[in-house]
């Protein structure tokens, strides 16, 4: 695994982050986030869900859930420095990486042309013991690959639809998958731990231990790594480049 301070793009990006639920990017690759705005990168989510079943109040309507969950993604977003964040308004827990849902993403991609885009692992059914990882999650992540390749930079792949550029293609430089078990690539982020932190706390309804649990909970992940007398701070990714 390379493990590194320096992805060797030259010059800035057009990142564009697509996950599941609100919190997904804060939690699954935070510090990375705030060190890509911090260098000049252009950082947007595009979140597939709005986390309405995301609350063990039964009382709680999925619309309300929704639109508490919308209001701290965006809080959590400018915290980070994100450039814009928009939502599909899937159903939490019903996500399916089929034809309709890749279509959306393609054209996402096309309308937006990302340079780098990043999603969480589609294979990584088991993430740690005694955990199974939430299938919005790996159905996010099948769709992005599939939109991704071949789809997004097909000329043959039409999609119905008045809007202009929608059947544009646009070949993505890199691809990169959080959440995995099988990372080649960890990013040092030490310094960035404080701010994913930060965003992580704006998802108030989603925390439930005391915040210096949660910090505690990140402090034990610090790694030795050969470069650094410290221990440091990683964020892990499968890392897929094509140009």
């Amino acid at each position: 695994m390379d493990i590194t301070r320096n992805e060797g793009w030259i010059g800035t990006k057009k990142i564009l982050v697509i996950l599941a639920h609100p919190d997904d990017p804060e939690f699954f690759c935070g510090a990375t986030i705030a060190r890509w705005v911090d260098l000049g990168h252009e950082v947007d989510y595009l979140l597939l869900t709005t986390g309405q079943r995301g609350s063990p109040n039964p009382a709680d309507s999925l619309a309300m859930v929704a639109a508490r969950r919308k209001a701290e993604q965006l809080r959590a977003a400018a915290l980070l420095g994100v450039n814009d964040v928009q939502f599909l308004d899937y159903l939490d827990g019903d996500l399916v990486p089929d034809l309709a849902l890749r279509q959306e993403v393609v054209t996402r991609i096309r309308l937006l042309k990302p340079d780098i885009v990043v999603s969480c692992d589609p294979q990584n059914q088991f993430p740690a013991h005694g955990r199974i990882n939430h299938p919005d999650h790996r159905a996010a992540g099948q769709v992005v690959v599939d939109a991704v390749f071949p789809a997004a930079g097909n000329p043959s792949y039409l999609i119905a639809g008045n809007t202009a550029g929608i059947n544009n293609p646009h070949q993505v430089e890199e691809v990169w998958l959080a959440l995995t078990s099988q990372p080649n690539t960890a990013l040092v982020l030490t310094d960035y731990l404080d701010r994913k932190l930060s965003a992580i706390i704006a998802h108030q309804s989603q925390i439930h231990v005391p915040q210096e649990e949660l910090r505690a909970m990140h402090l034990s992940r610090f790694e030795q790594i050969p470069q650094s007398s410290e221990p440091e701070y990683l964020e892990k990714f499968l890392r897929i480049k094509f140009i």
